[in-house]
């Protein structure tokens, strides 16, 4: 039990020190960071998603500068090639032989921006890799080094040159963040802020790649009662008995609950899960997977009315 606490701890300070970091260029916004730096202790990746200018791009490069990885951006255009993304087989006339010139994807965080202005081609060239940190071409696979994360930010589908992100790639994100427009207050705290310099400051490194992947490990062995992953469980299978849902949650889905639940713990300093932890991870990590019936959708219903209704449904565990 002392190992565990020790590890939460850790995590617990490792997320503080992040958190701080990445205040220094973004406003506000603690639960939204603490959900990218969740999806990054669970070895998952990050969709934002919201409206341009929100601070969605600024948001993940200041977590990627204060992590002290290597860092790569790809800027999505519908003429983006997957080779664009992954890298090429070249013929080198000095040498004879064909060389591999590799893609930005091979860095341990890749901002993804404005994904879904790319092709679905395109698009699906990120999946190997984010399911299973390797990638292929022409055959040959190459492993990425970890931890690998990509952040991935898309605007609204209804704004115009979008393609809409096919179920297989959105089930890849462990959670979906969005950033929202800025209180009067923080706003106001902006202009103060960047008066006289647009240009974002270099962020230094507050932690390591050997801390994070440590911590990575130490979340594994945050408990989880047995009641407690009765409940997940029941919430995956609610999804997909839902009136509502043509689609509901994978069991992809009710392992990212699973896990993003114990990081939520660790967050909090503690080395065990609470019912509430898995309530406050439901929407991130299950609305943008769901897909919704044609009449729930002609009633005005959206995924996350629909997992707030399973939460305030089945019964709540009680802790032993």
């Amino acid at each position: 039990m002392a190992q565990g606490n020790n590890g939460a701890a850790r995590i617990q300070e490792m997320a503080s020190g992040l958190r701080e970091s990445i205040q220094k260029v973004v406003v506000g916004k603690s639960e939204v960071i603490d959900l990218a730096i969740i999806a990054l202790i669970c070895k998952g990746h990050v969709l934002v998603e919201d409206v341009p200018g929100t601070g969605k791009t600024t948001m993940s490069k200041a977590l990627a500068q204060s992590l002290g990885c290597s860092f790569n951006r790809i800027q999505f255009t519908p003429d983006l090639m997957p080779t664009d993304v992954l890298g090429v087989n070249f013929y080198n006339q000095k040498s004879g032989d064909f060389e591999f010139r590799s893609g930005p994807i091979f860095s341990q965080v890749l901002l993804a921006d404005e994904i879904n202005r790319a092709t679905p081609r395109t698009q699906s060239a990120l999946l190997e890799a984010m399911q299973e940190r390797q990638t292929t071409v022409d055959g040959v696979t190459r492993h990425l080094r970890e931890p690998f994360l990509v952040m991935a930010t898309q605007n609204p589908v209804e704004l115009e040159g979008t393609f809409p992100l096919p179920e297989a790639q959105l089930d890849r994100f462990i959670v979906r963040i969005k950033l929202g427009y800025p209180s009067a207050e923080e706003e106001s705290d902006i202009l103060l802020r960047f008066e006289r310099d647009t240009v974002l400051p270099d962020l230094d490194a507050v932690t390591s790649e050997d801390e994070l992947v440590e911590m990575q490990e130490s979340v594994t062995r945050v408990r989880v009662d047995d009641v407690v992953r009765d409940y997940i469980v029941a919430v995956g299978q609610s999804t997909r008995t839902n009136d509502s849902l043509a689609l509901g949650g994978s069991p992809r889905a009710t392992l990212g609950l699973y896990k993003t639940s114990q990081a939520r713990a660790a967050l909090d300093g503690r080395d065990f899960v609470t019912p509430d932890d898995v309530k406050a991870m439901a929407e991130p990590v299950l609305a943008h997977r769901l897909i919704l019936t044609s009449g729930a959708r002609l009633r005005g219903i959206n995924p996350e009315q629909v997992i707030s209704g399973i939460l305030n449904t089945l019964p709540v565990p009680i802790e032993r």
